[in-house]
């Protein structure tokens, strides 16, 4: 569909005062631009065109796609076009509800009507039914992710859904082309079973898609698959692989199970506790059904949402993988007894936040790993810990400009070290923290060279240089080239 509409209301007032009343979409809020500066998640521009008179705001996406946000932290696409968006808005929009008689009512409607016919007519848009029009509607909304989902630009949490429209769990599109795989594998077929095995994303969604789709018949397709994924050594998928021959109850399949594991060191750590070769049928299958039972199971709702975004990450589903982890960091930073401990309610447990920082940088995200690397600094208790976290977020904020705020981390590093609250830093100088916190200051200090701020370079070169006057010489000696690089670059800008 060409967008028409929107010049047309630019020229005609009469016109641009129907759509933003009784409409609203009125494009001389434009100017006044959103609630708060916003972005979307996947980048690319947002054009603002008009805005209503409950503060939300209409965006034009790259695509011409028109993307509402309102003033309450939800945003969603309602048209593939301005065009689109504002013939479902005149087709649907109802009579506001007011007190009065009969008679107000009804010349209520009758002016709504009025107006919804004139600019229809005037736009040219055709007469669709509103069972049509909210199908569009509904067609629109469901595109919002995981290409369209708006981010407030300075805390980057991103806005919910406009609508409440079921959705496919996230396990569905990224095990599509696995059970795809399954089904190839399943008719027997040499040739797609040396593809598939040969391809190690394609053999870790077969895999996955055995895991819960089970059948009897798998038994040789399964023995393929696993002789192939020891090539990438210790995997979930190779001990997916093993549990799942191993709940056949084959004792023949023994051998291969202990070649497997004696693949590598970490294999072998990572398969422990198989049953030798000897074993019953019933200990083998015990042994599989045990590890079955506390790590993978059958209902892919049970897998971890970490599962799913690895696996749409290499297959380039990003976006898709980028928002389910957006939004699970989100859900944390709003309630955090989302991190308890299972076996220790009373106690919360950082790991998913370290997971997602990884996650968010496997991604290339580093301003969402930051977001949930200071969340997961916040919490550590421990000195030595909280160290290491802040460290980690200093490097962080400088490789995504924030050089003020790594400045203001490190600083609260040196006060740290300088006055330890516990033991646990005592011996920060020899250990490997020593050499980090030394590298991390002179990066630092040459990115703000770099970025043409040579007086706080030149202040943070002194205090990198004091870190490295008090390290041992065996820490100091893989730091001195780096701190020599940023050396020259201070005295270039100075």
């Amino acid at each position: 569909m060409t967008d028409r509409a929107l010049p047309l209301l630019r020229e005609n007032p009469r016109l641009a005062g129907l759509a933003a009343f009784p409409f609203g979409f009125d494009i001389h809020r434009a100017a006044h631009g959103h609630v708060e500066e916003v972005r979307l998640a996947s980048g690319g521009p947002l054009d603002i065109v008009a805005g209503d008179d409950t503060g939300g705001t209409y965006f034009v996406c790259a695509d011409g796609s028109v993307l509402y946000a309102d003033s309450e932290g939800s945003a969603g696409i309602i048209g593939s076009s301005v065009d689109e968006a504002l013939e479902i808005m005149i087709g649907l929009a109802e009579a506001e509800e007011e007190d009065g008689d009969e008679e107000d009512e009804a010349q209520q409607g009758h002016g709504l009507e009025e107006a919804r016919a004139e600019l229809r007519a005037a736009l040219g848009f055709p007469e669709r039914s509103p069972t049509e029009l909210e199908a569009m509607l509904r067609a629109a909304l469901l595109r919002t992710e995981p290409d369209f989902v708006l981010l407030n630009a300075t805390e980057h949490n991103a806005y919910q859904l406009l609508d409440s429209y079921p959705r496919p769990p996230l396990w569905e599109p990224v095990l599509a082309s696995g059970r795809a795989d399954l089904a190839l594998l399943r008719a027997g077929d040499r040739a797609v079973w040396d593809a598939v095995a040969g391809d190690p994303v394609r053999r870790r969604l077969a895999l996955r898609a055995a895991q819960f789709d089970r059948a009897d018949g798998d038994i040789e397709v399964l023995r393929h698959l696993l002789r192939h994924e020891a090539h990438s050594s210790m995997t979930d998928e190779l001990r997916l692989a093993a549990v799942l021959v191993g709940l056949h109850g084959d004792i023949a399949d023994l051998p291969l199970l202990h070649e497997v594991r004696e693949t590598t060191y970490d294999t072998w750590c990572g398969l422990g506790g198989m049953p030798e070769p000897g074993a019953s049928a019933q200990e083998l299958r015990a042994w599989a059904q045990e590890l079955d039972e506390s790590l993978f199971g059958a209902d892919p709702a049970d897998e971890p949402v970490g599962t799913w975004t690895d696996l749409a990450r290499d297959q380039g589903m990003t976006e898709l993988a980028r928002i389910a982890l957006i939004r699970r960091l989100d859900e944390i930073v709003m309630d955090h007894s989302r991190l308890r401990r299972p076996d220790a309610p009373r106690e919360l447990t950082t790991t998913p936040l370290r997971t997602l920082a990884h996650d968010f940088e496997e991604l290339g995200d580093r301003l969402q790993a930051l977001r949930a690397q200071r969340l997961l600094a916040a919490l550590r208790e421990k000195a030595w810990d909280r160290v290491l976290a802040r460290l980690d977020q200093a490097r962080l904020e400088r490789a995504v400009g924030q050089l003020s705020q790594s400045v203001r981390t490190l600083a609260y590093l040196r006060e740290t070290l300088a006055a330890p609250e516990d033991d646990s830093l005592r011996h920060w100088r020899c250990a490997s923290l020593g050499r980090f916190m030394a590298k991390e200051h002179y990066r630092l200090t040459r990115s703000l060279a770099e970025a043409g701020r040579p007086d706080e370079a030149r202040a943070l070169l002194t205090a990198a240089d004091a870190i490295l006057g008090e390290l041992p010489e065996n820490a100091a000696k893989g730091v001195r080239e780096l701190a020599e690089e940023a050396t020259a670059r201070v005295r270039e800008v100075s």
